[in-house]
């Protein structure tokens, strides 16, 4: 049997169908930077979505929970290593997406015989300042981009948009709190999962999206699934800066509170 490159392009076309018909019910996860570090935030029913890295790195994201596993156990044996080798300092989420996960990603995706991953990631970075925070977004083919102050990963790429709009509105000033950091990405969270599995939105236009429609899918979401939310501690005194956030510290900002 001849495999031509017309096979090859078919291959992947329905490759990326298949993933991003899978992905469109995901969970999204939004990140964003507030003056204390950097917080992730997604909504989910039992199984444990947002993990630390190393001690500056977390991660989060949307997919197969197998293959959402690969990539953090992945992630976190090479940030060891690297840590080990080099020194702490050396462990940056460029290297770690870049050189560790990225190549693996894509070579699954591009290889016809076996399964791709379905998945799309999300890793934080905290600096020293707000400025200096990163964030990388990996999709399901290998391919990474670099963002500061927000960023968002959803079940389709226009809901990824919508979400870091909410995260970074127009009428921003400064760098949030931890408080308006959280409101910010639960209605973010709120707006890419609409958006993803509403059909209609993307005819009516992203002023459809009120606050008042935001506001009253979060309140039904809420009734079936939790807020995990994890911050990255700028100042904290803890040699660990990974925390999960306790529910009395998310309860404040939920809708009706």
């Amino acid at each position: 049997m001849v495999y031509t490159p017309y096979d090859f392009n078919e291959s992947v076309r329905h490759r990326t169908e298949y993933i991003e018909e899978r992905l469109r019910d995901g969970s999204p996860v939004a990140g964003i930077s507030f003056d204390g570090g950097v917080l992730l935030l997604t909504l989910r029913r039992t199984q444990r979505k947002i993990f630390e890295i190393y001690d500056r790195l977390m991660f989060a994201g949307l997919g197969n929970q197998s293959d959402l596993e690969i990539i953090r156990v992945g992630a976190i044996d090479f940030a060891h290593q690297e840590g080990y080798a080099r020194s702490p300092d050396d462990v940056t989420i460029q290297r770690v997406v870049g050189f560790a996960i990225s190549p693996g990603i894509k070579r699954a995706f591009g290889d016809v015989l076996n399964a791709p991953f379905v998945v799309r990631a999300l890793f934080a970075e905290m600096g020293r300042t707000p400025e200096e925070d990163l964030f990388y977004t990996l999709n399901y083919d290998g391919e990474f981009v670099s963002l500061n102050w927000a960023a968002a990963v959803a079940g389709t790429p226009e809901a990824e948009e919508q979400m870091v709009r909410q995260l970074v509105p127009e009428d921003a000033d400064g760098v949030p709190d931890l408080q308006t950091a959280l409101r910010r990405a639960l209605r973010a969270w709120a707006a890419g999962r609409l958006w993803a599995i509403d059909a209609h939105l993307e005819e009516e236009g992203a002023e459809s999206l009120t606050d008042e429609r935001i506001e009253t899918f979060l309140r039904e979401q809420l009734q079936d699934l939790q807020v995990e939310a994890a911050i990255l501690d700028r100042f904290t005194k803890r040699e660990r800066k990974f925390r999960l956030l306790k529910e009395e510290e998310i309860r404040p900002v939920l809708p009706g509170e």
